[in-house]
């Protein structure tokens, strides 16, 4: 299991170097996170969230949003994201209603909206889960430039799923702005958030 892992984020750092037009100097730029202001890639999504509702990026003007992509079932990469990310909204303080976690499932077969609603409430009753139909979900990652791939397990309910390890943070406008690597921390998340709200006048 942490082989796989492994791969996988060795698999998102190098999509990340690739589609980065950006230098990942964090000092110059200020923020802990890698800016990717201007991307091409990542700008948007129509997705349905765990309460049934059809949801775009622009529902969430005038908030800092946070998305990771991921699967409930994961064992560890995943829940570490999530917790890292309800830290991330405790350090913001009283600014921490200005925060939306986004989670998007790449294993809709199992993730069904019940499941991720109760996941969701494990981290954060206010983060949404977001899901796409299995035949859409291969656009949708190749819009977010998302790597996953099931791998079969003992049972054909027992598989897992490989899959790229970050997240993309986007200020109050709805524009891109940053990708934050896996085990970047609750505090390093928060303190560029801290930043974007600052930008925005917040």
């Amino acid at each position: 299991m942490k082989r796989r892992h492994l791969i996988s984020l060795a698999l998102c750092s190098t999509l990340l170097a690739a589609c980065s037009d950006k230098p990942a100097d964090a000092t110059a730029t200020g923020f802990s996170g890698i800016d990717i202001t201007g991307a091409d890639y990542a700008t948007g999504f129509s997705l349905t969230d765990h309460n049934g509702q059809a949801r775009t990026l622009a529902d969430f003007k005038g908030k800092v949003v946070v998305i990771f992509f991921g699967y409930t079932q994961c064992p560890d990469v995943c829940p570490t994201s999530m917790s890292e990310m309800a830290q991330a909204k405790q350090l913001l303080g009283a600014d921490g209603d200005k925060l939306q976690g986004l989670f998007v499932s790449v294993d809709p077969e199992r993730d069904t909206p019940e499941i991720m609603k109760e996941y969701m409430g494990s981290f954060d009753p206010t983060f949404l889960a977001l899901y796409a139909q299995p035949d859409k979900l291969p656009e949708v990652a190749k819009s977010f430039r998302i790597y996953y791939k099931k791998v079969d397990g003992k049972t054909p309910t027992s598989y897992t799923m490989d899959h790229s390890a970050g997240s993309y943070v986007y200020d109050t406008q709805g524009r891109l702005r940053l990708y934050h690597r896996y085990g970047s921390g609750a505090p390093a998340l928060a303190g560029d958030l801290k930043k974007l709200l600052a930008e925005a006048g917040v």
